[in-house]
């Protein structure tokens, strides 16, 4: 089994500082004090062999390492909880990818698996939290004395992700509205496809928030981390919740701005076909008189003038008593 370069990365978190190790030292630093954290970078069946025998795995757990969950979870066995969540990592044409990210807590450690990803996702985007984790322990920002403390910093960088995201797509959010107040002139099914485009990436940011919510609620209920964890769990929770209810409000406030700018084009497009049906119903008249008679008044060995002017008098008259009608109604 590899160390820095290879899949499994070992550190060992002491109020010391903190040590890049072996995988082959696991069993002695887990027997001994300080905490070990094992960010596993791909789960293939020789991790899960080494670290199912080392940490005791669930085979169920170690099953799941190796593929997609799509929706956040929890399990809790006997020595140790498997959490699964989801960060957000922006695509194309407003589609957000679900990263996933494992984390299996123990009495004094903890492991980080990245799960199976879109190959349209680079790696980089699947290491966001765990590099910002351990740039903090690096510079002593942190210096977690437990599993569940490393844990909740794991998640809280997750949240930051999040939030993030959600910042980023409120920011749109505004442009969009002001183009939309603004009387925007474009290209109107492009721009609902923005439109729509940033409403799906705040619709996934709220799943996510509030799935995890639901993940982290059970874990407070059940106070699977002790005493000592609960309050942290509690934070988390409501942290999530708020980022989902942030990104609910927002989503809402942008589906008034579509509903705002469908409207408006909808309206444009009626009063459209209403004069186009003004048109029609004026020259109806003159299509039909010109139908029956035209050929016998002008189309004939010799053009007979009276009846054709009485004909086009008659037209007008016809005409103009349908404009004056419709101009009553209110159609143009």
């Amino acid at each position: 089994m590899s160390g820095d370069r290879g899949p499994v990365d070992v550190r060992h978190i002491t109020p010391d500082g903190v040590t890049r190790c072996r995988p082959d030292d696991l069993e002695s630093l887990l027997a001994g004090p300080g905490l070990v954290w094992i960010d596993v970078r791909y789960w293939d069946a020789e991790t899960a062999r080494f670290l199912g025998r080392r940490l005791g795995l669930h085979p169920r757990t170690t099953n799941d390492c190796a593929h997609r969950n799509p929706v956040p979870k929890l399990q809790v066995h006997a020595d140790h909880s498997f959490v699964v969540l989801h960060a957000p990592e922006r695509g194309r044409h407003g589609h957000v990818h679900h990263v996933e990210v494992d984390q299996l807590v123990g009495r004094n450690w903890l492991l980080t698996v990245h799960g199976p990803m879109n190959d349209a996702v680079t790696l980089d985007a699947a290491y966001v939290e765990t590099s910002a984790i351990a740039r903090k322990l690096e510079s002593g920002r942190l210096r977690p004395t437990t599993a569940h403390e490393l844990s909740a910093a794991l998640v809280a960088a997750l949240i930051g992700r999040l939030v993030d995201l959600l910042t980023a797509l409120t920011e749109e959010v505004w442009v969009l509205e002001r183009q939309v107040t603004g009387g925007h002139v474009g290209d109107p099914e492009q721009f609902l496809e923005e439109l729509f485009g940033v409403r799906h990436g705040l619709l996934a940011i709220g799943t996510m928030a509030a799935l995890s919510r639901e993940v982290y609620g059970r874990m407070a209920r059940t106070v699977c981390f002790g005493e000592a964890g609960t309050a942290r769990l509690a934070d988390l929770e409501d942290r999530f919740r708020h980022v989902a209810a942030m990104a609910d409000g927002q989503r809402e406030y942008l589906q008034g701005v579509i509903e705002f700018y469908q409207t408006r084009t909808g309206t444009k497009m009626t009063i459209a076909a209403e004069r186009l049906a003004v048109i029609a119903a004026v020259t109806l008249p003159i299509t039909a008189l010109s139908s029956v008679l035209g050929m016998n008044v002008i189309v004939n060995e010799s053009t007979q003038v009276g009846p054709l002017a009485a004909i086009l008098a008659v037209m007008l008259v016809m005409s103009g008593i349908l404009l004056v009608w419709t101009k009553r109604k209110g159609w143009w």
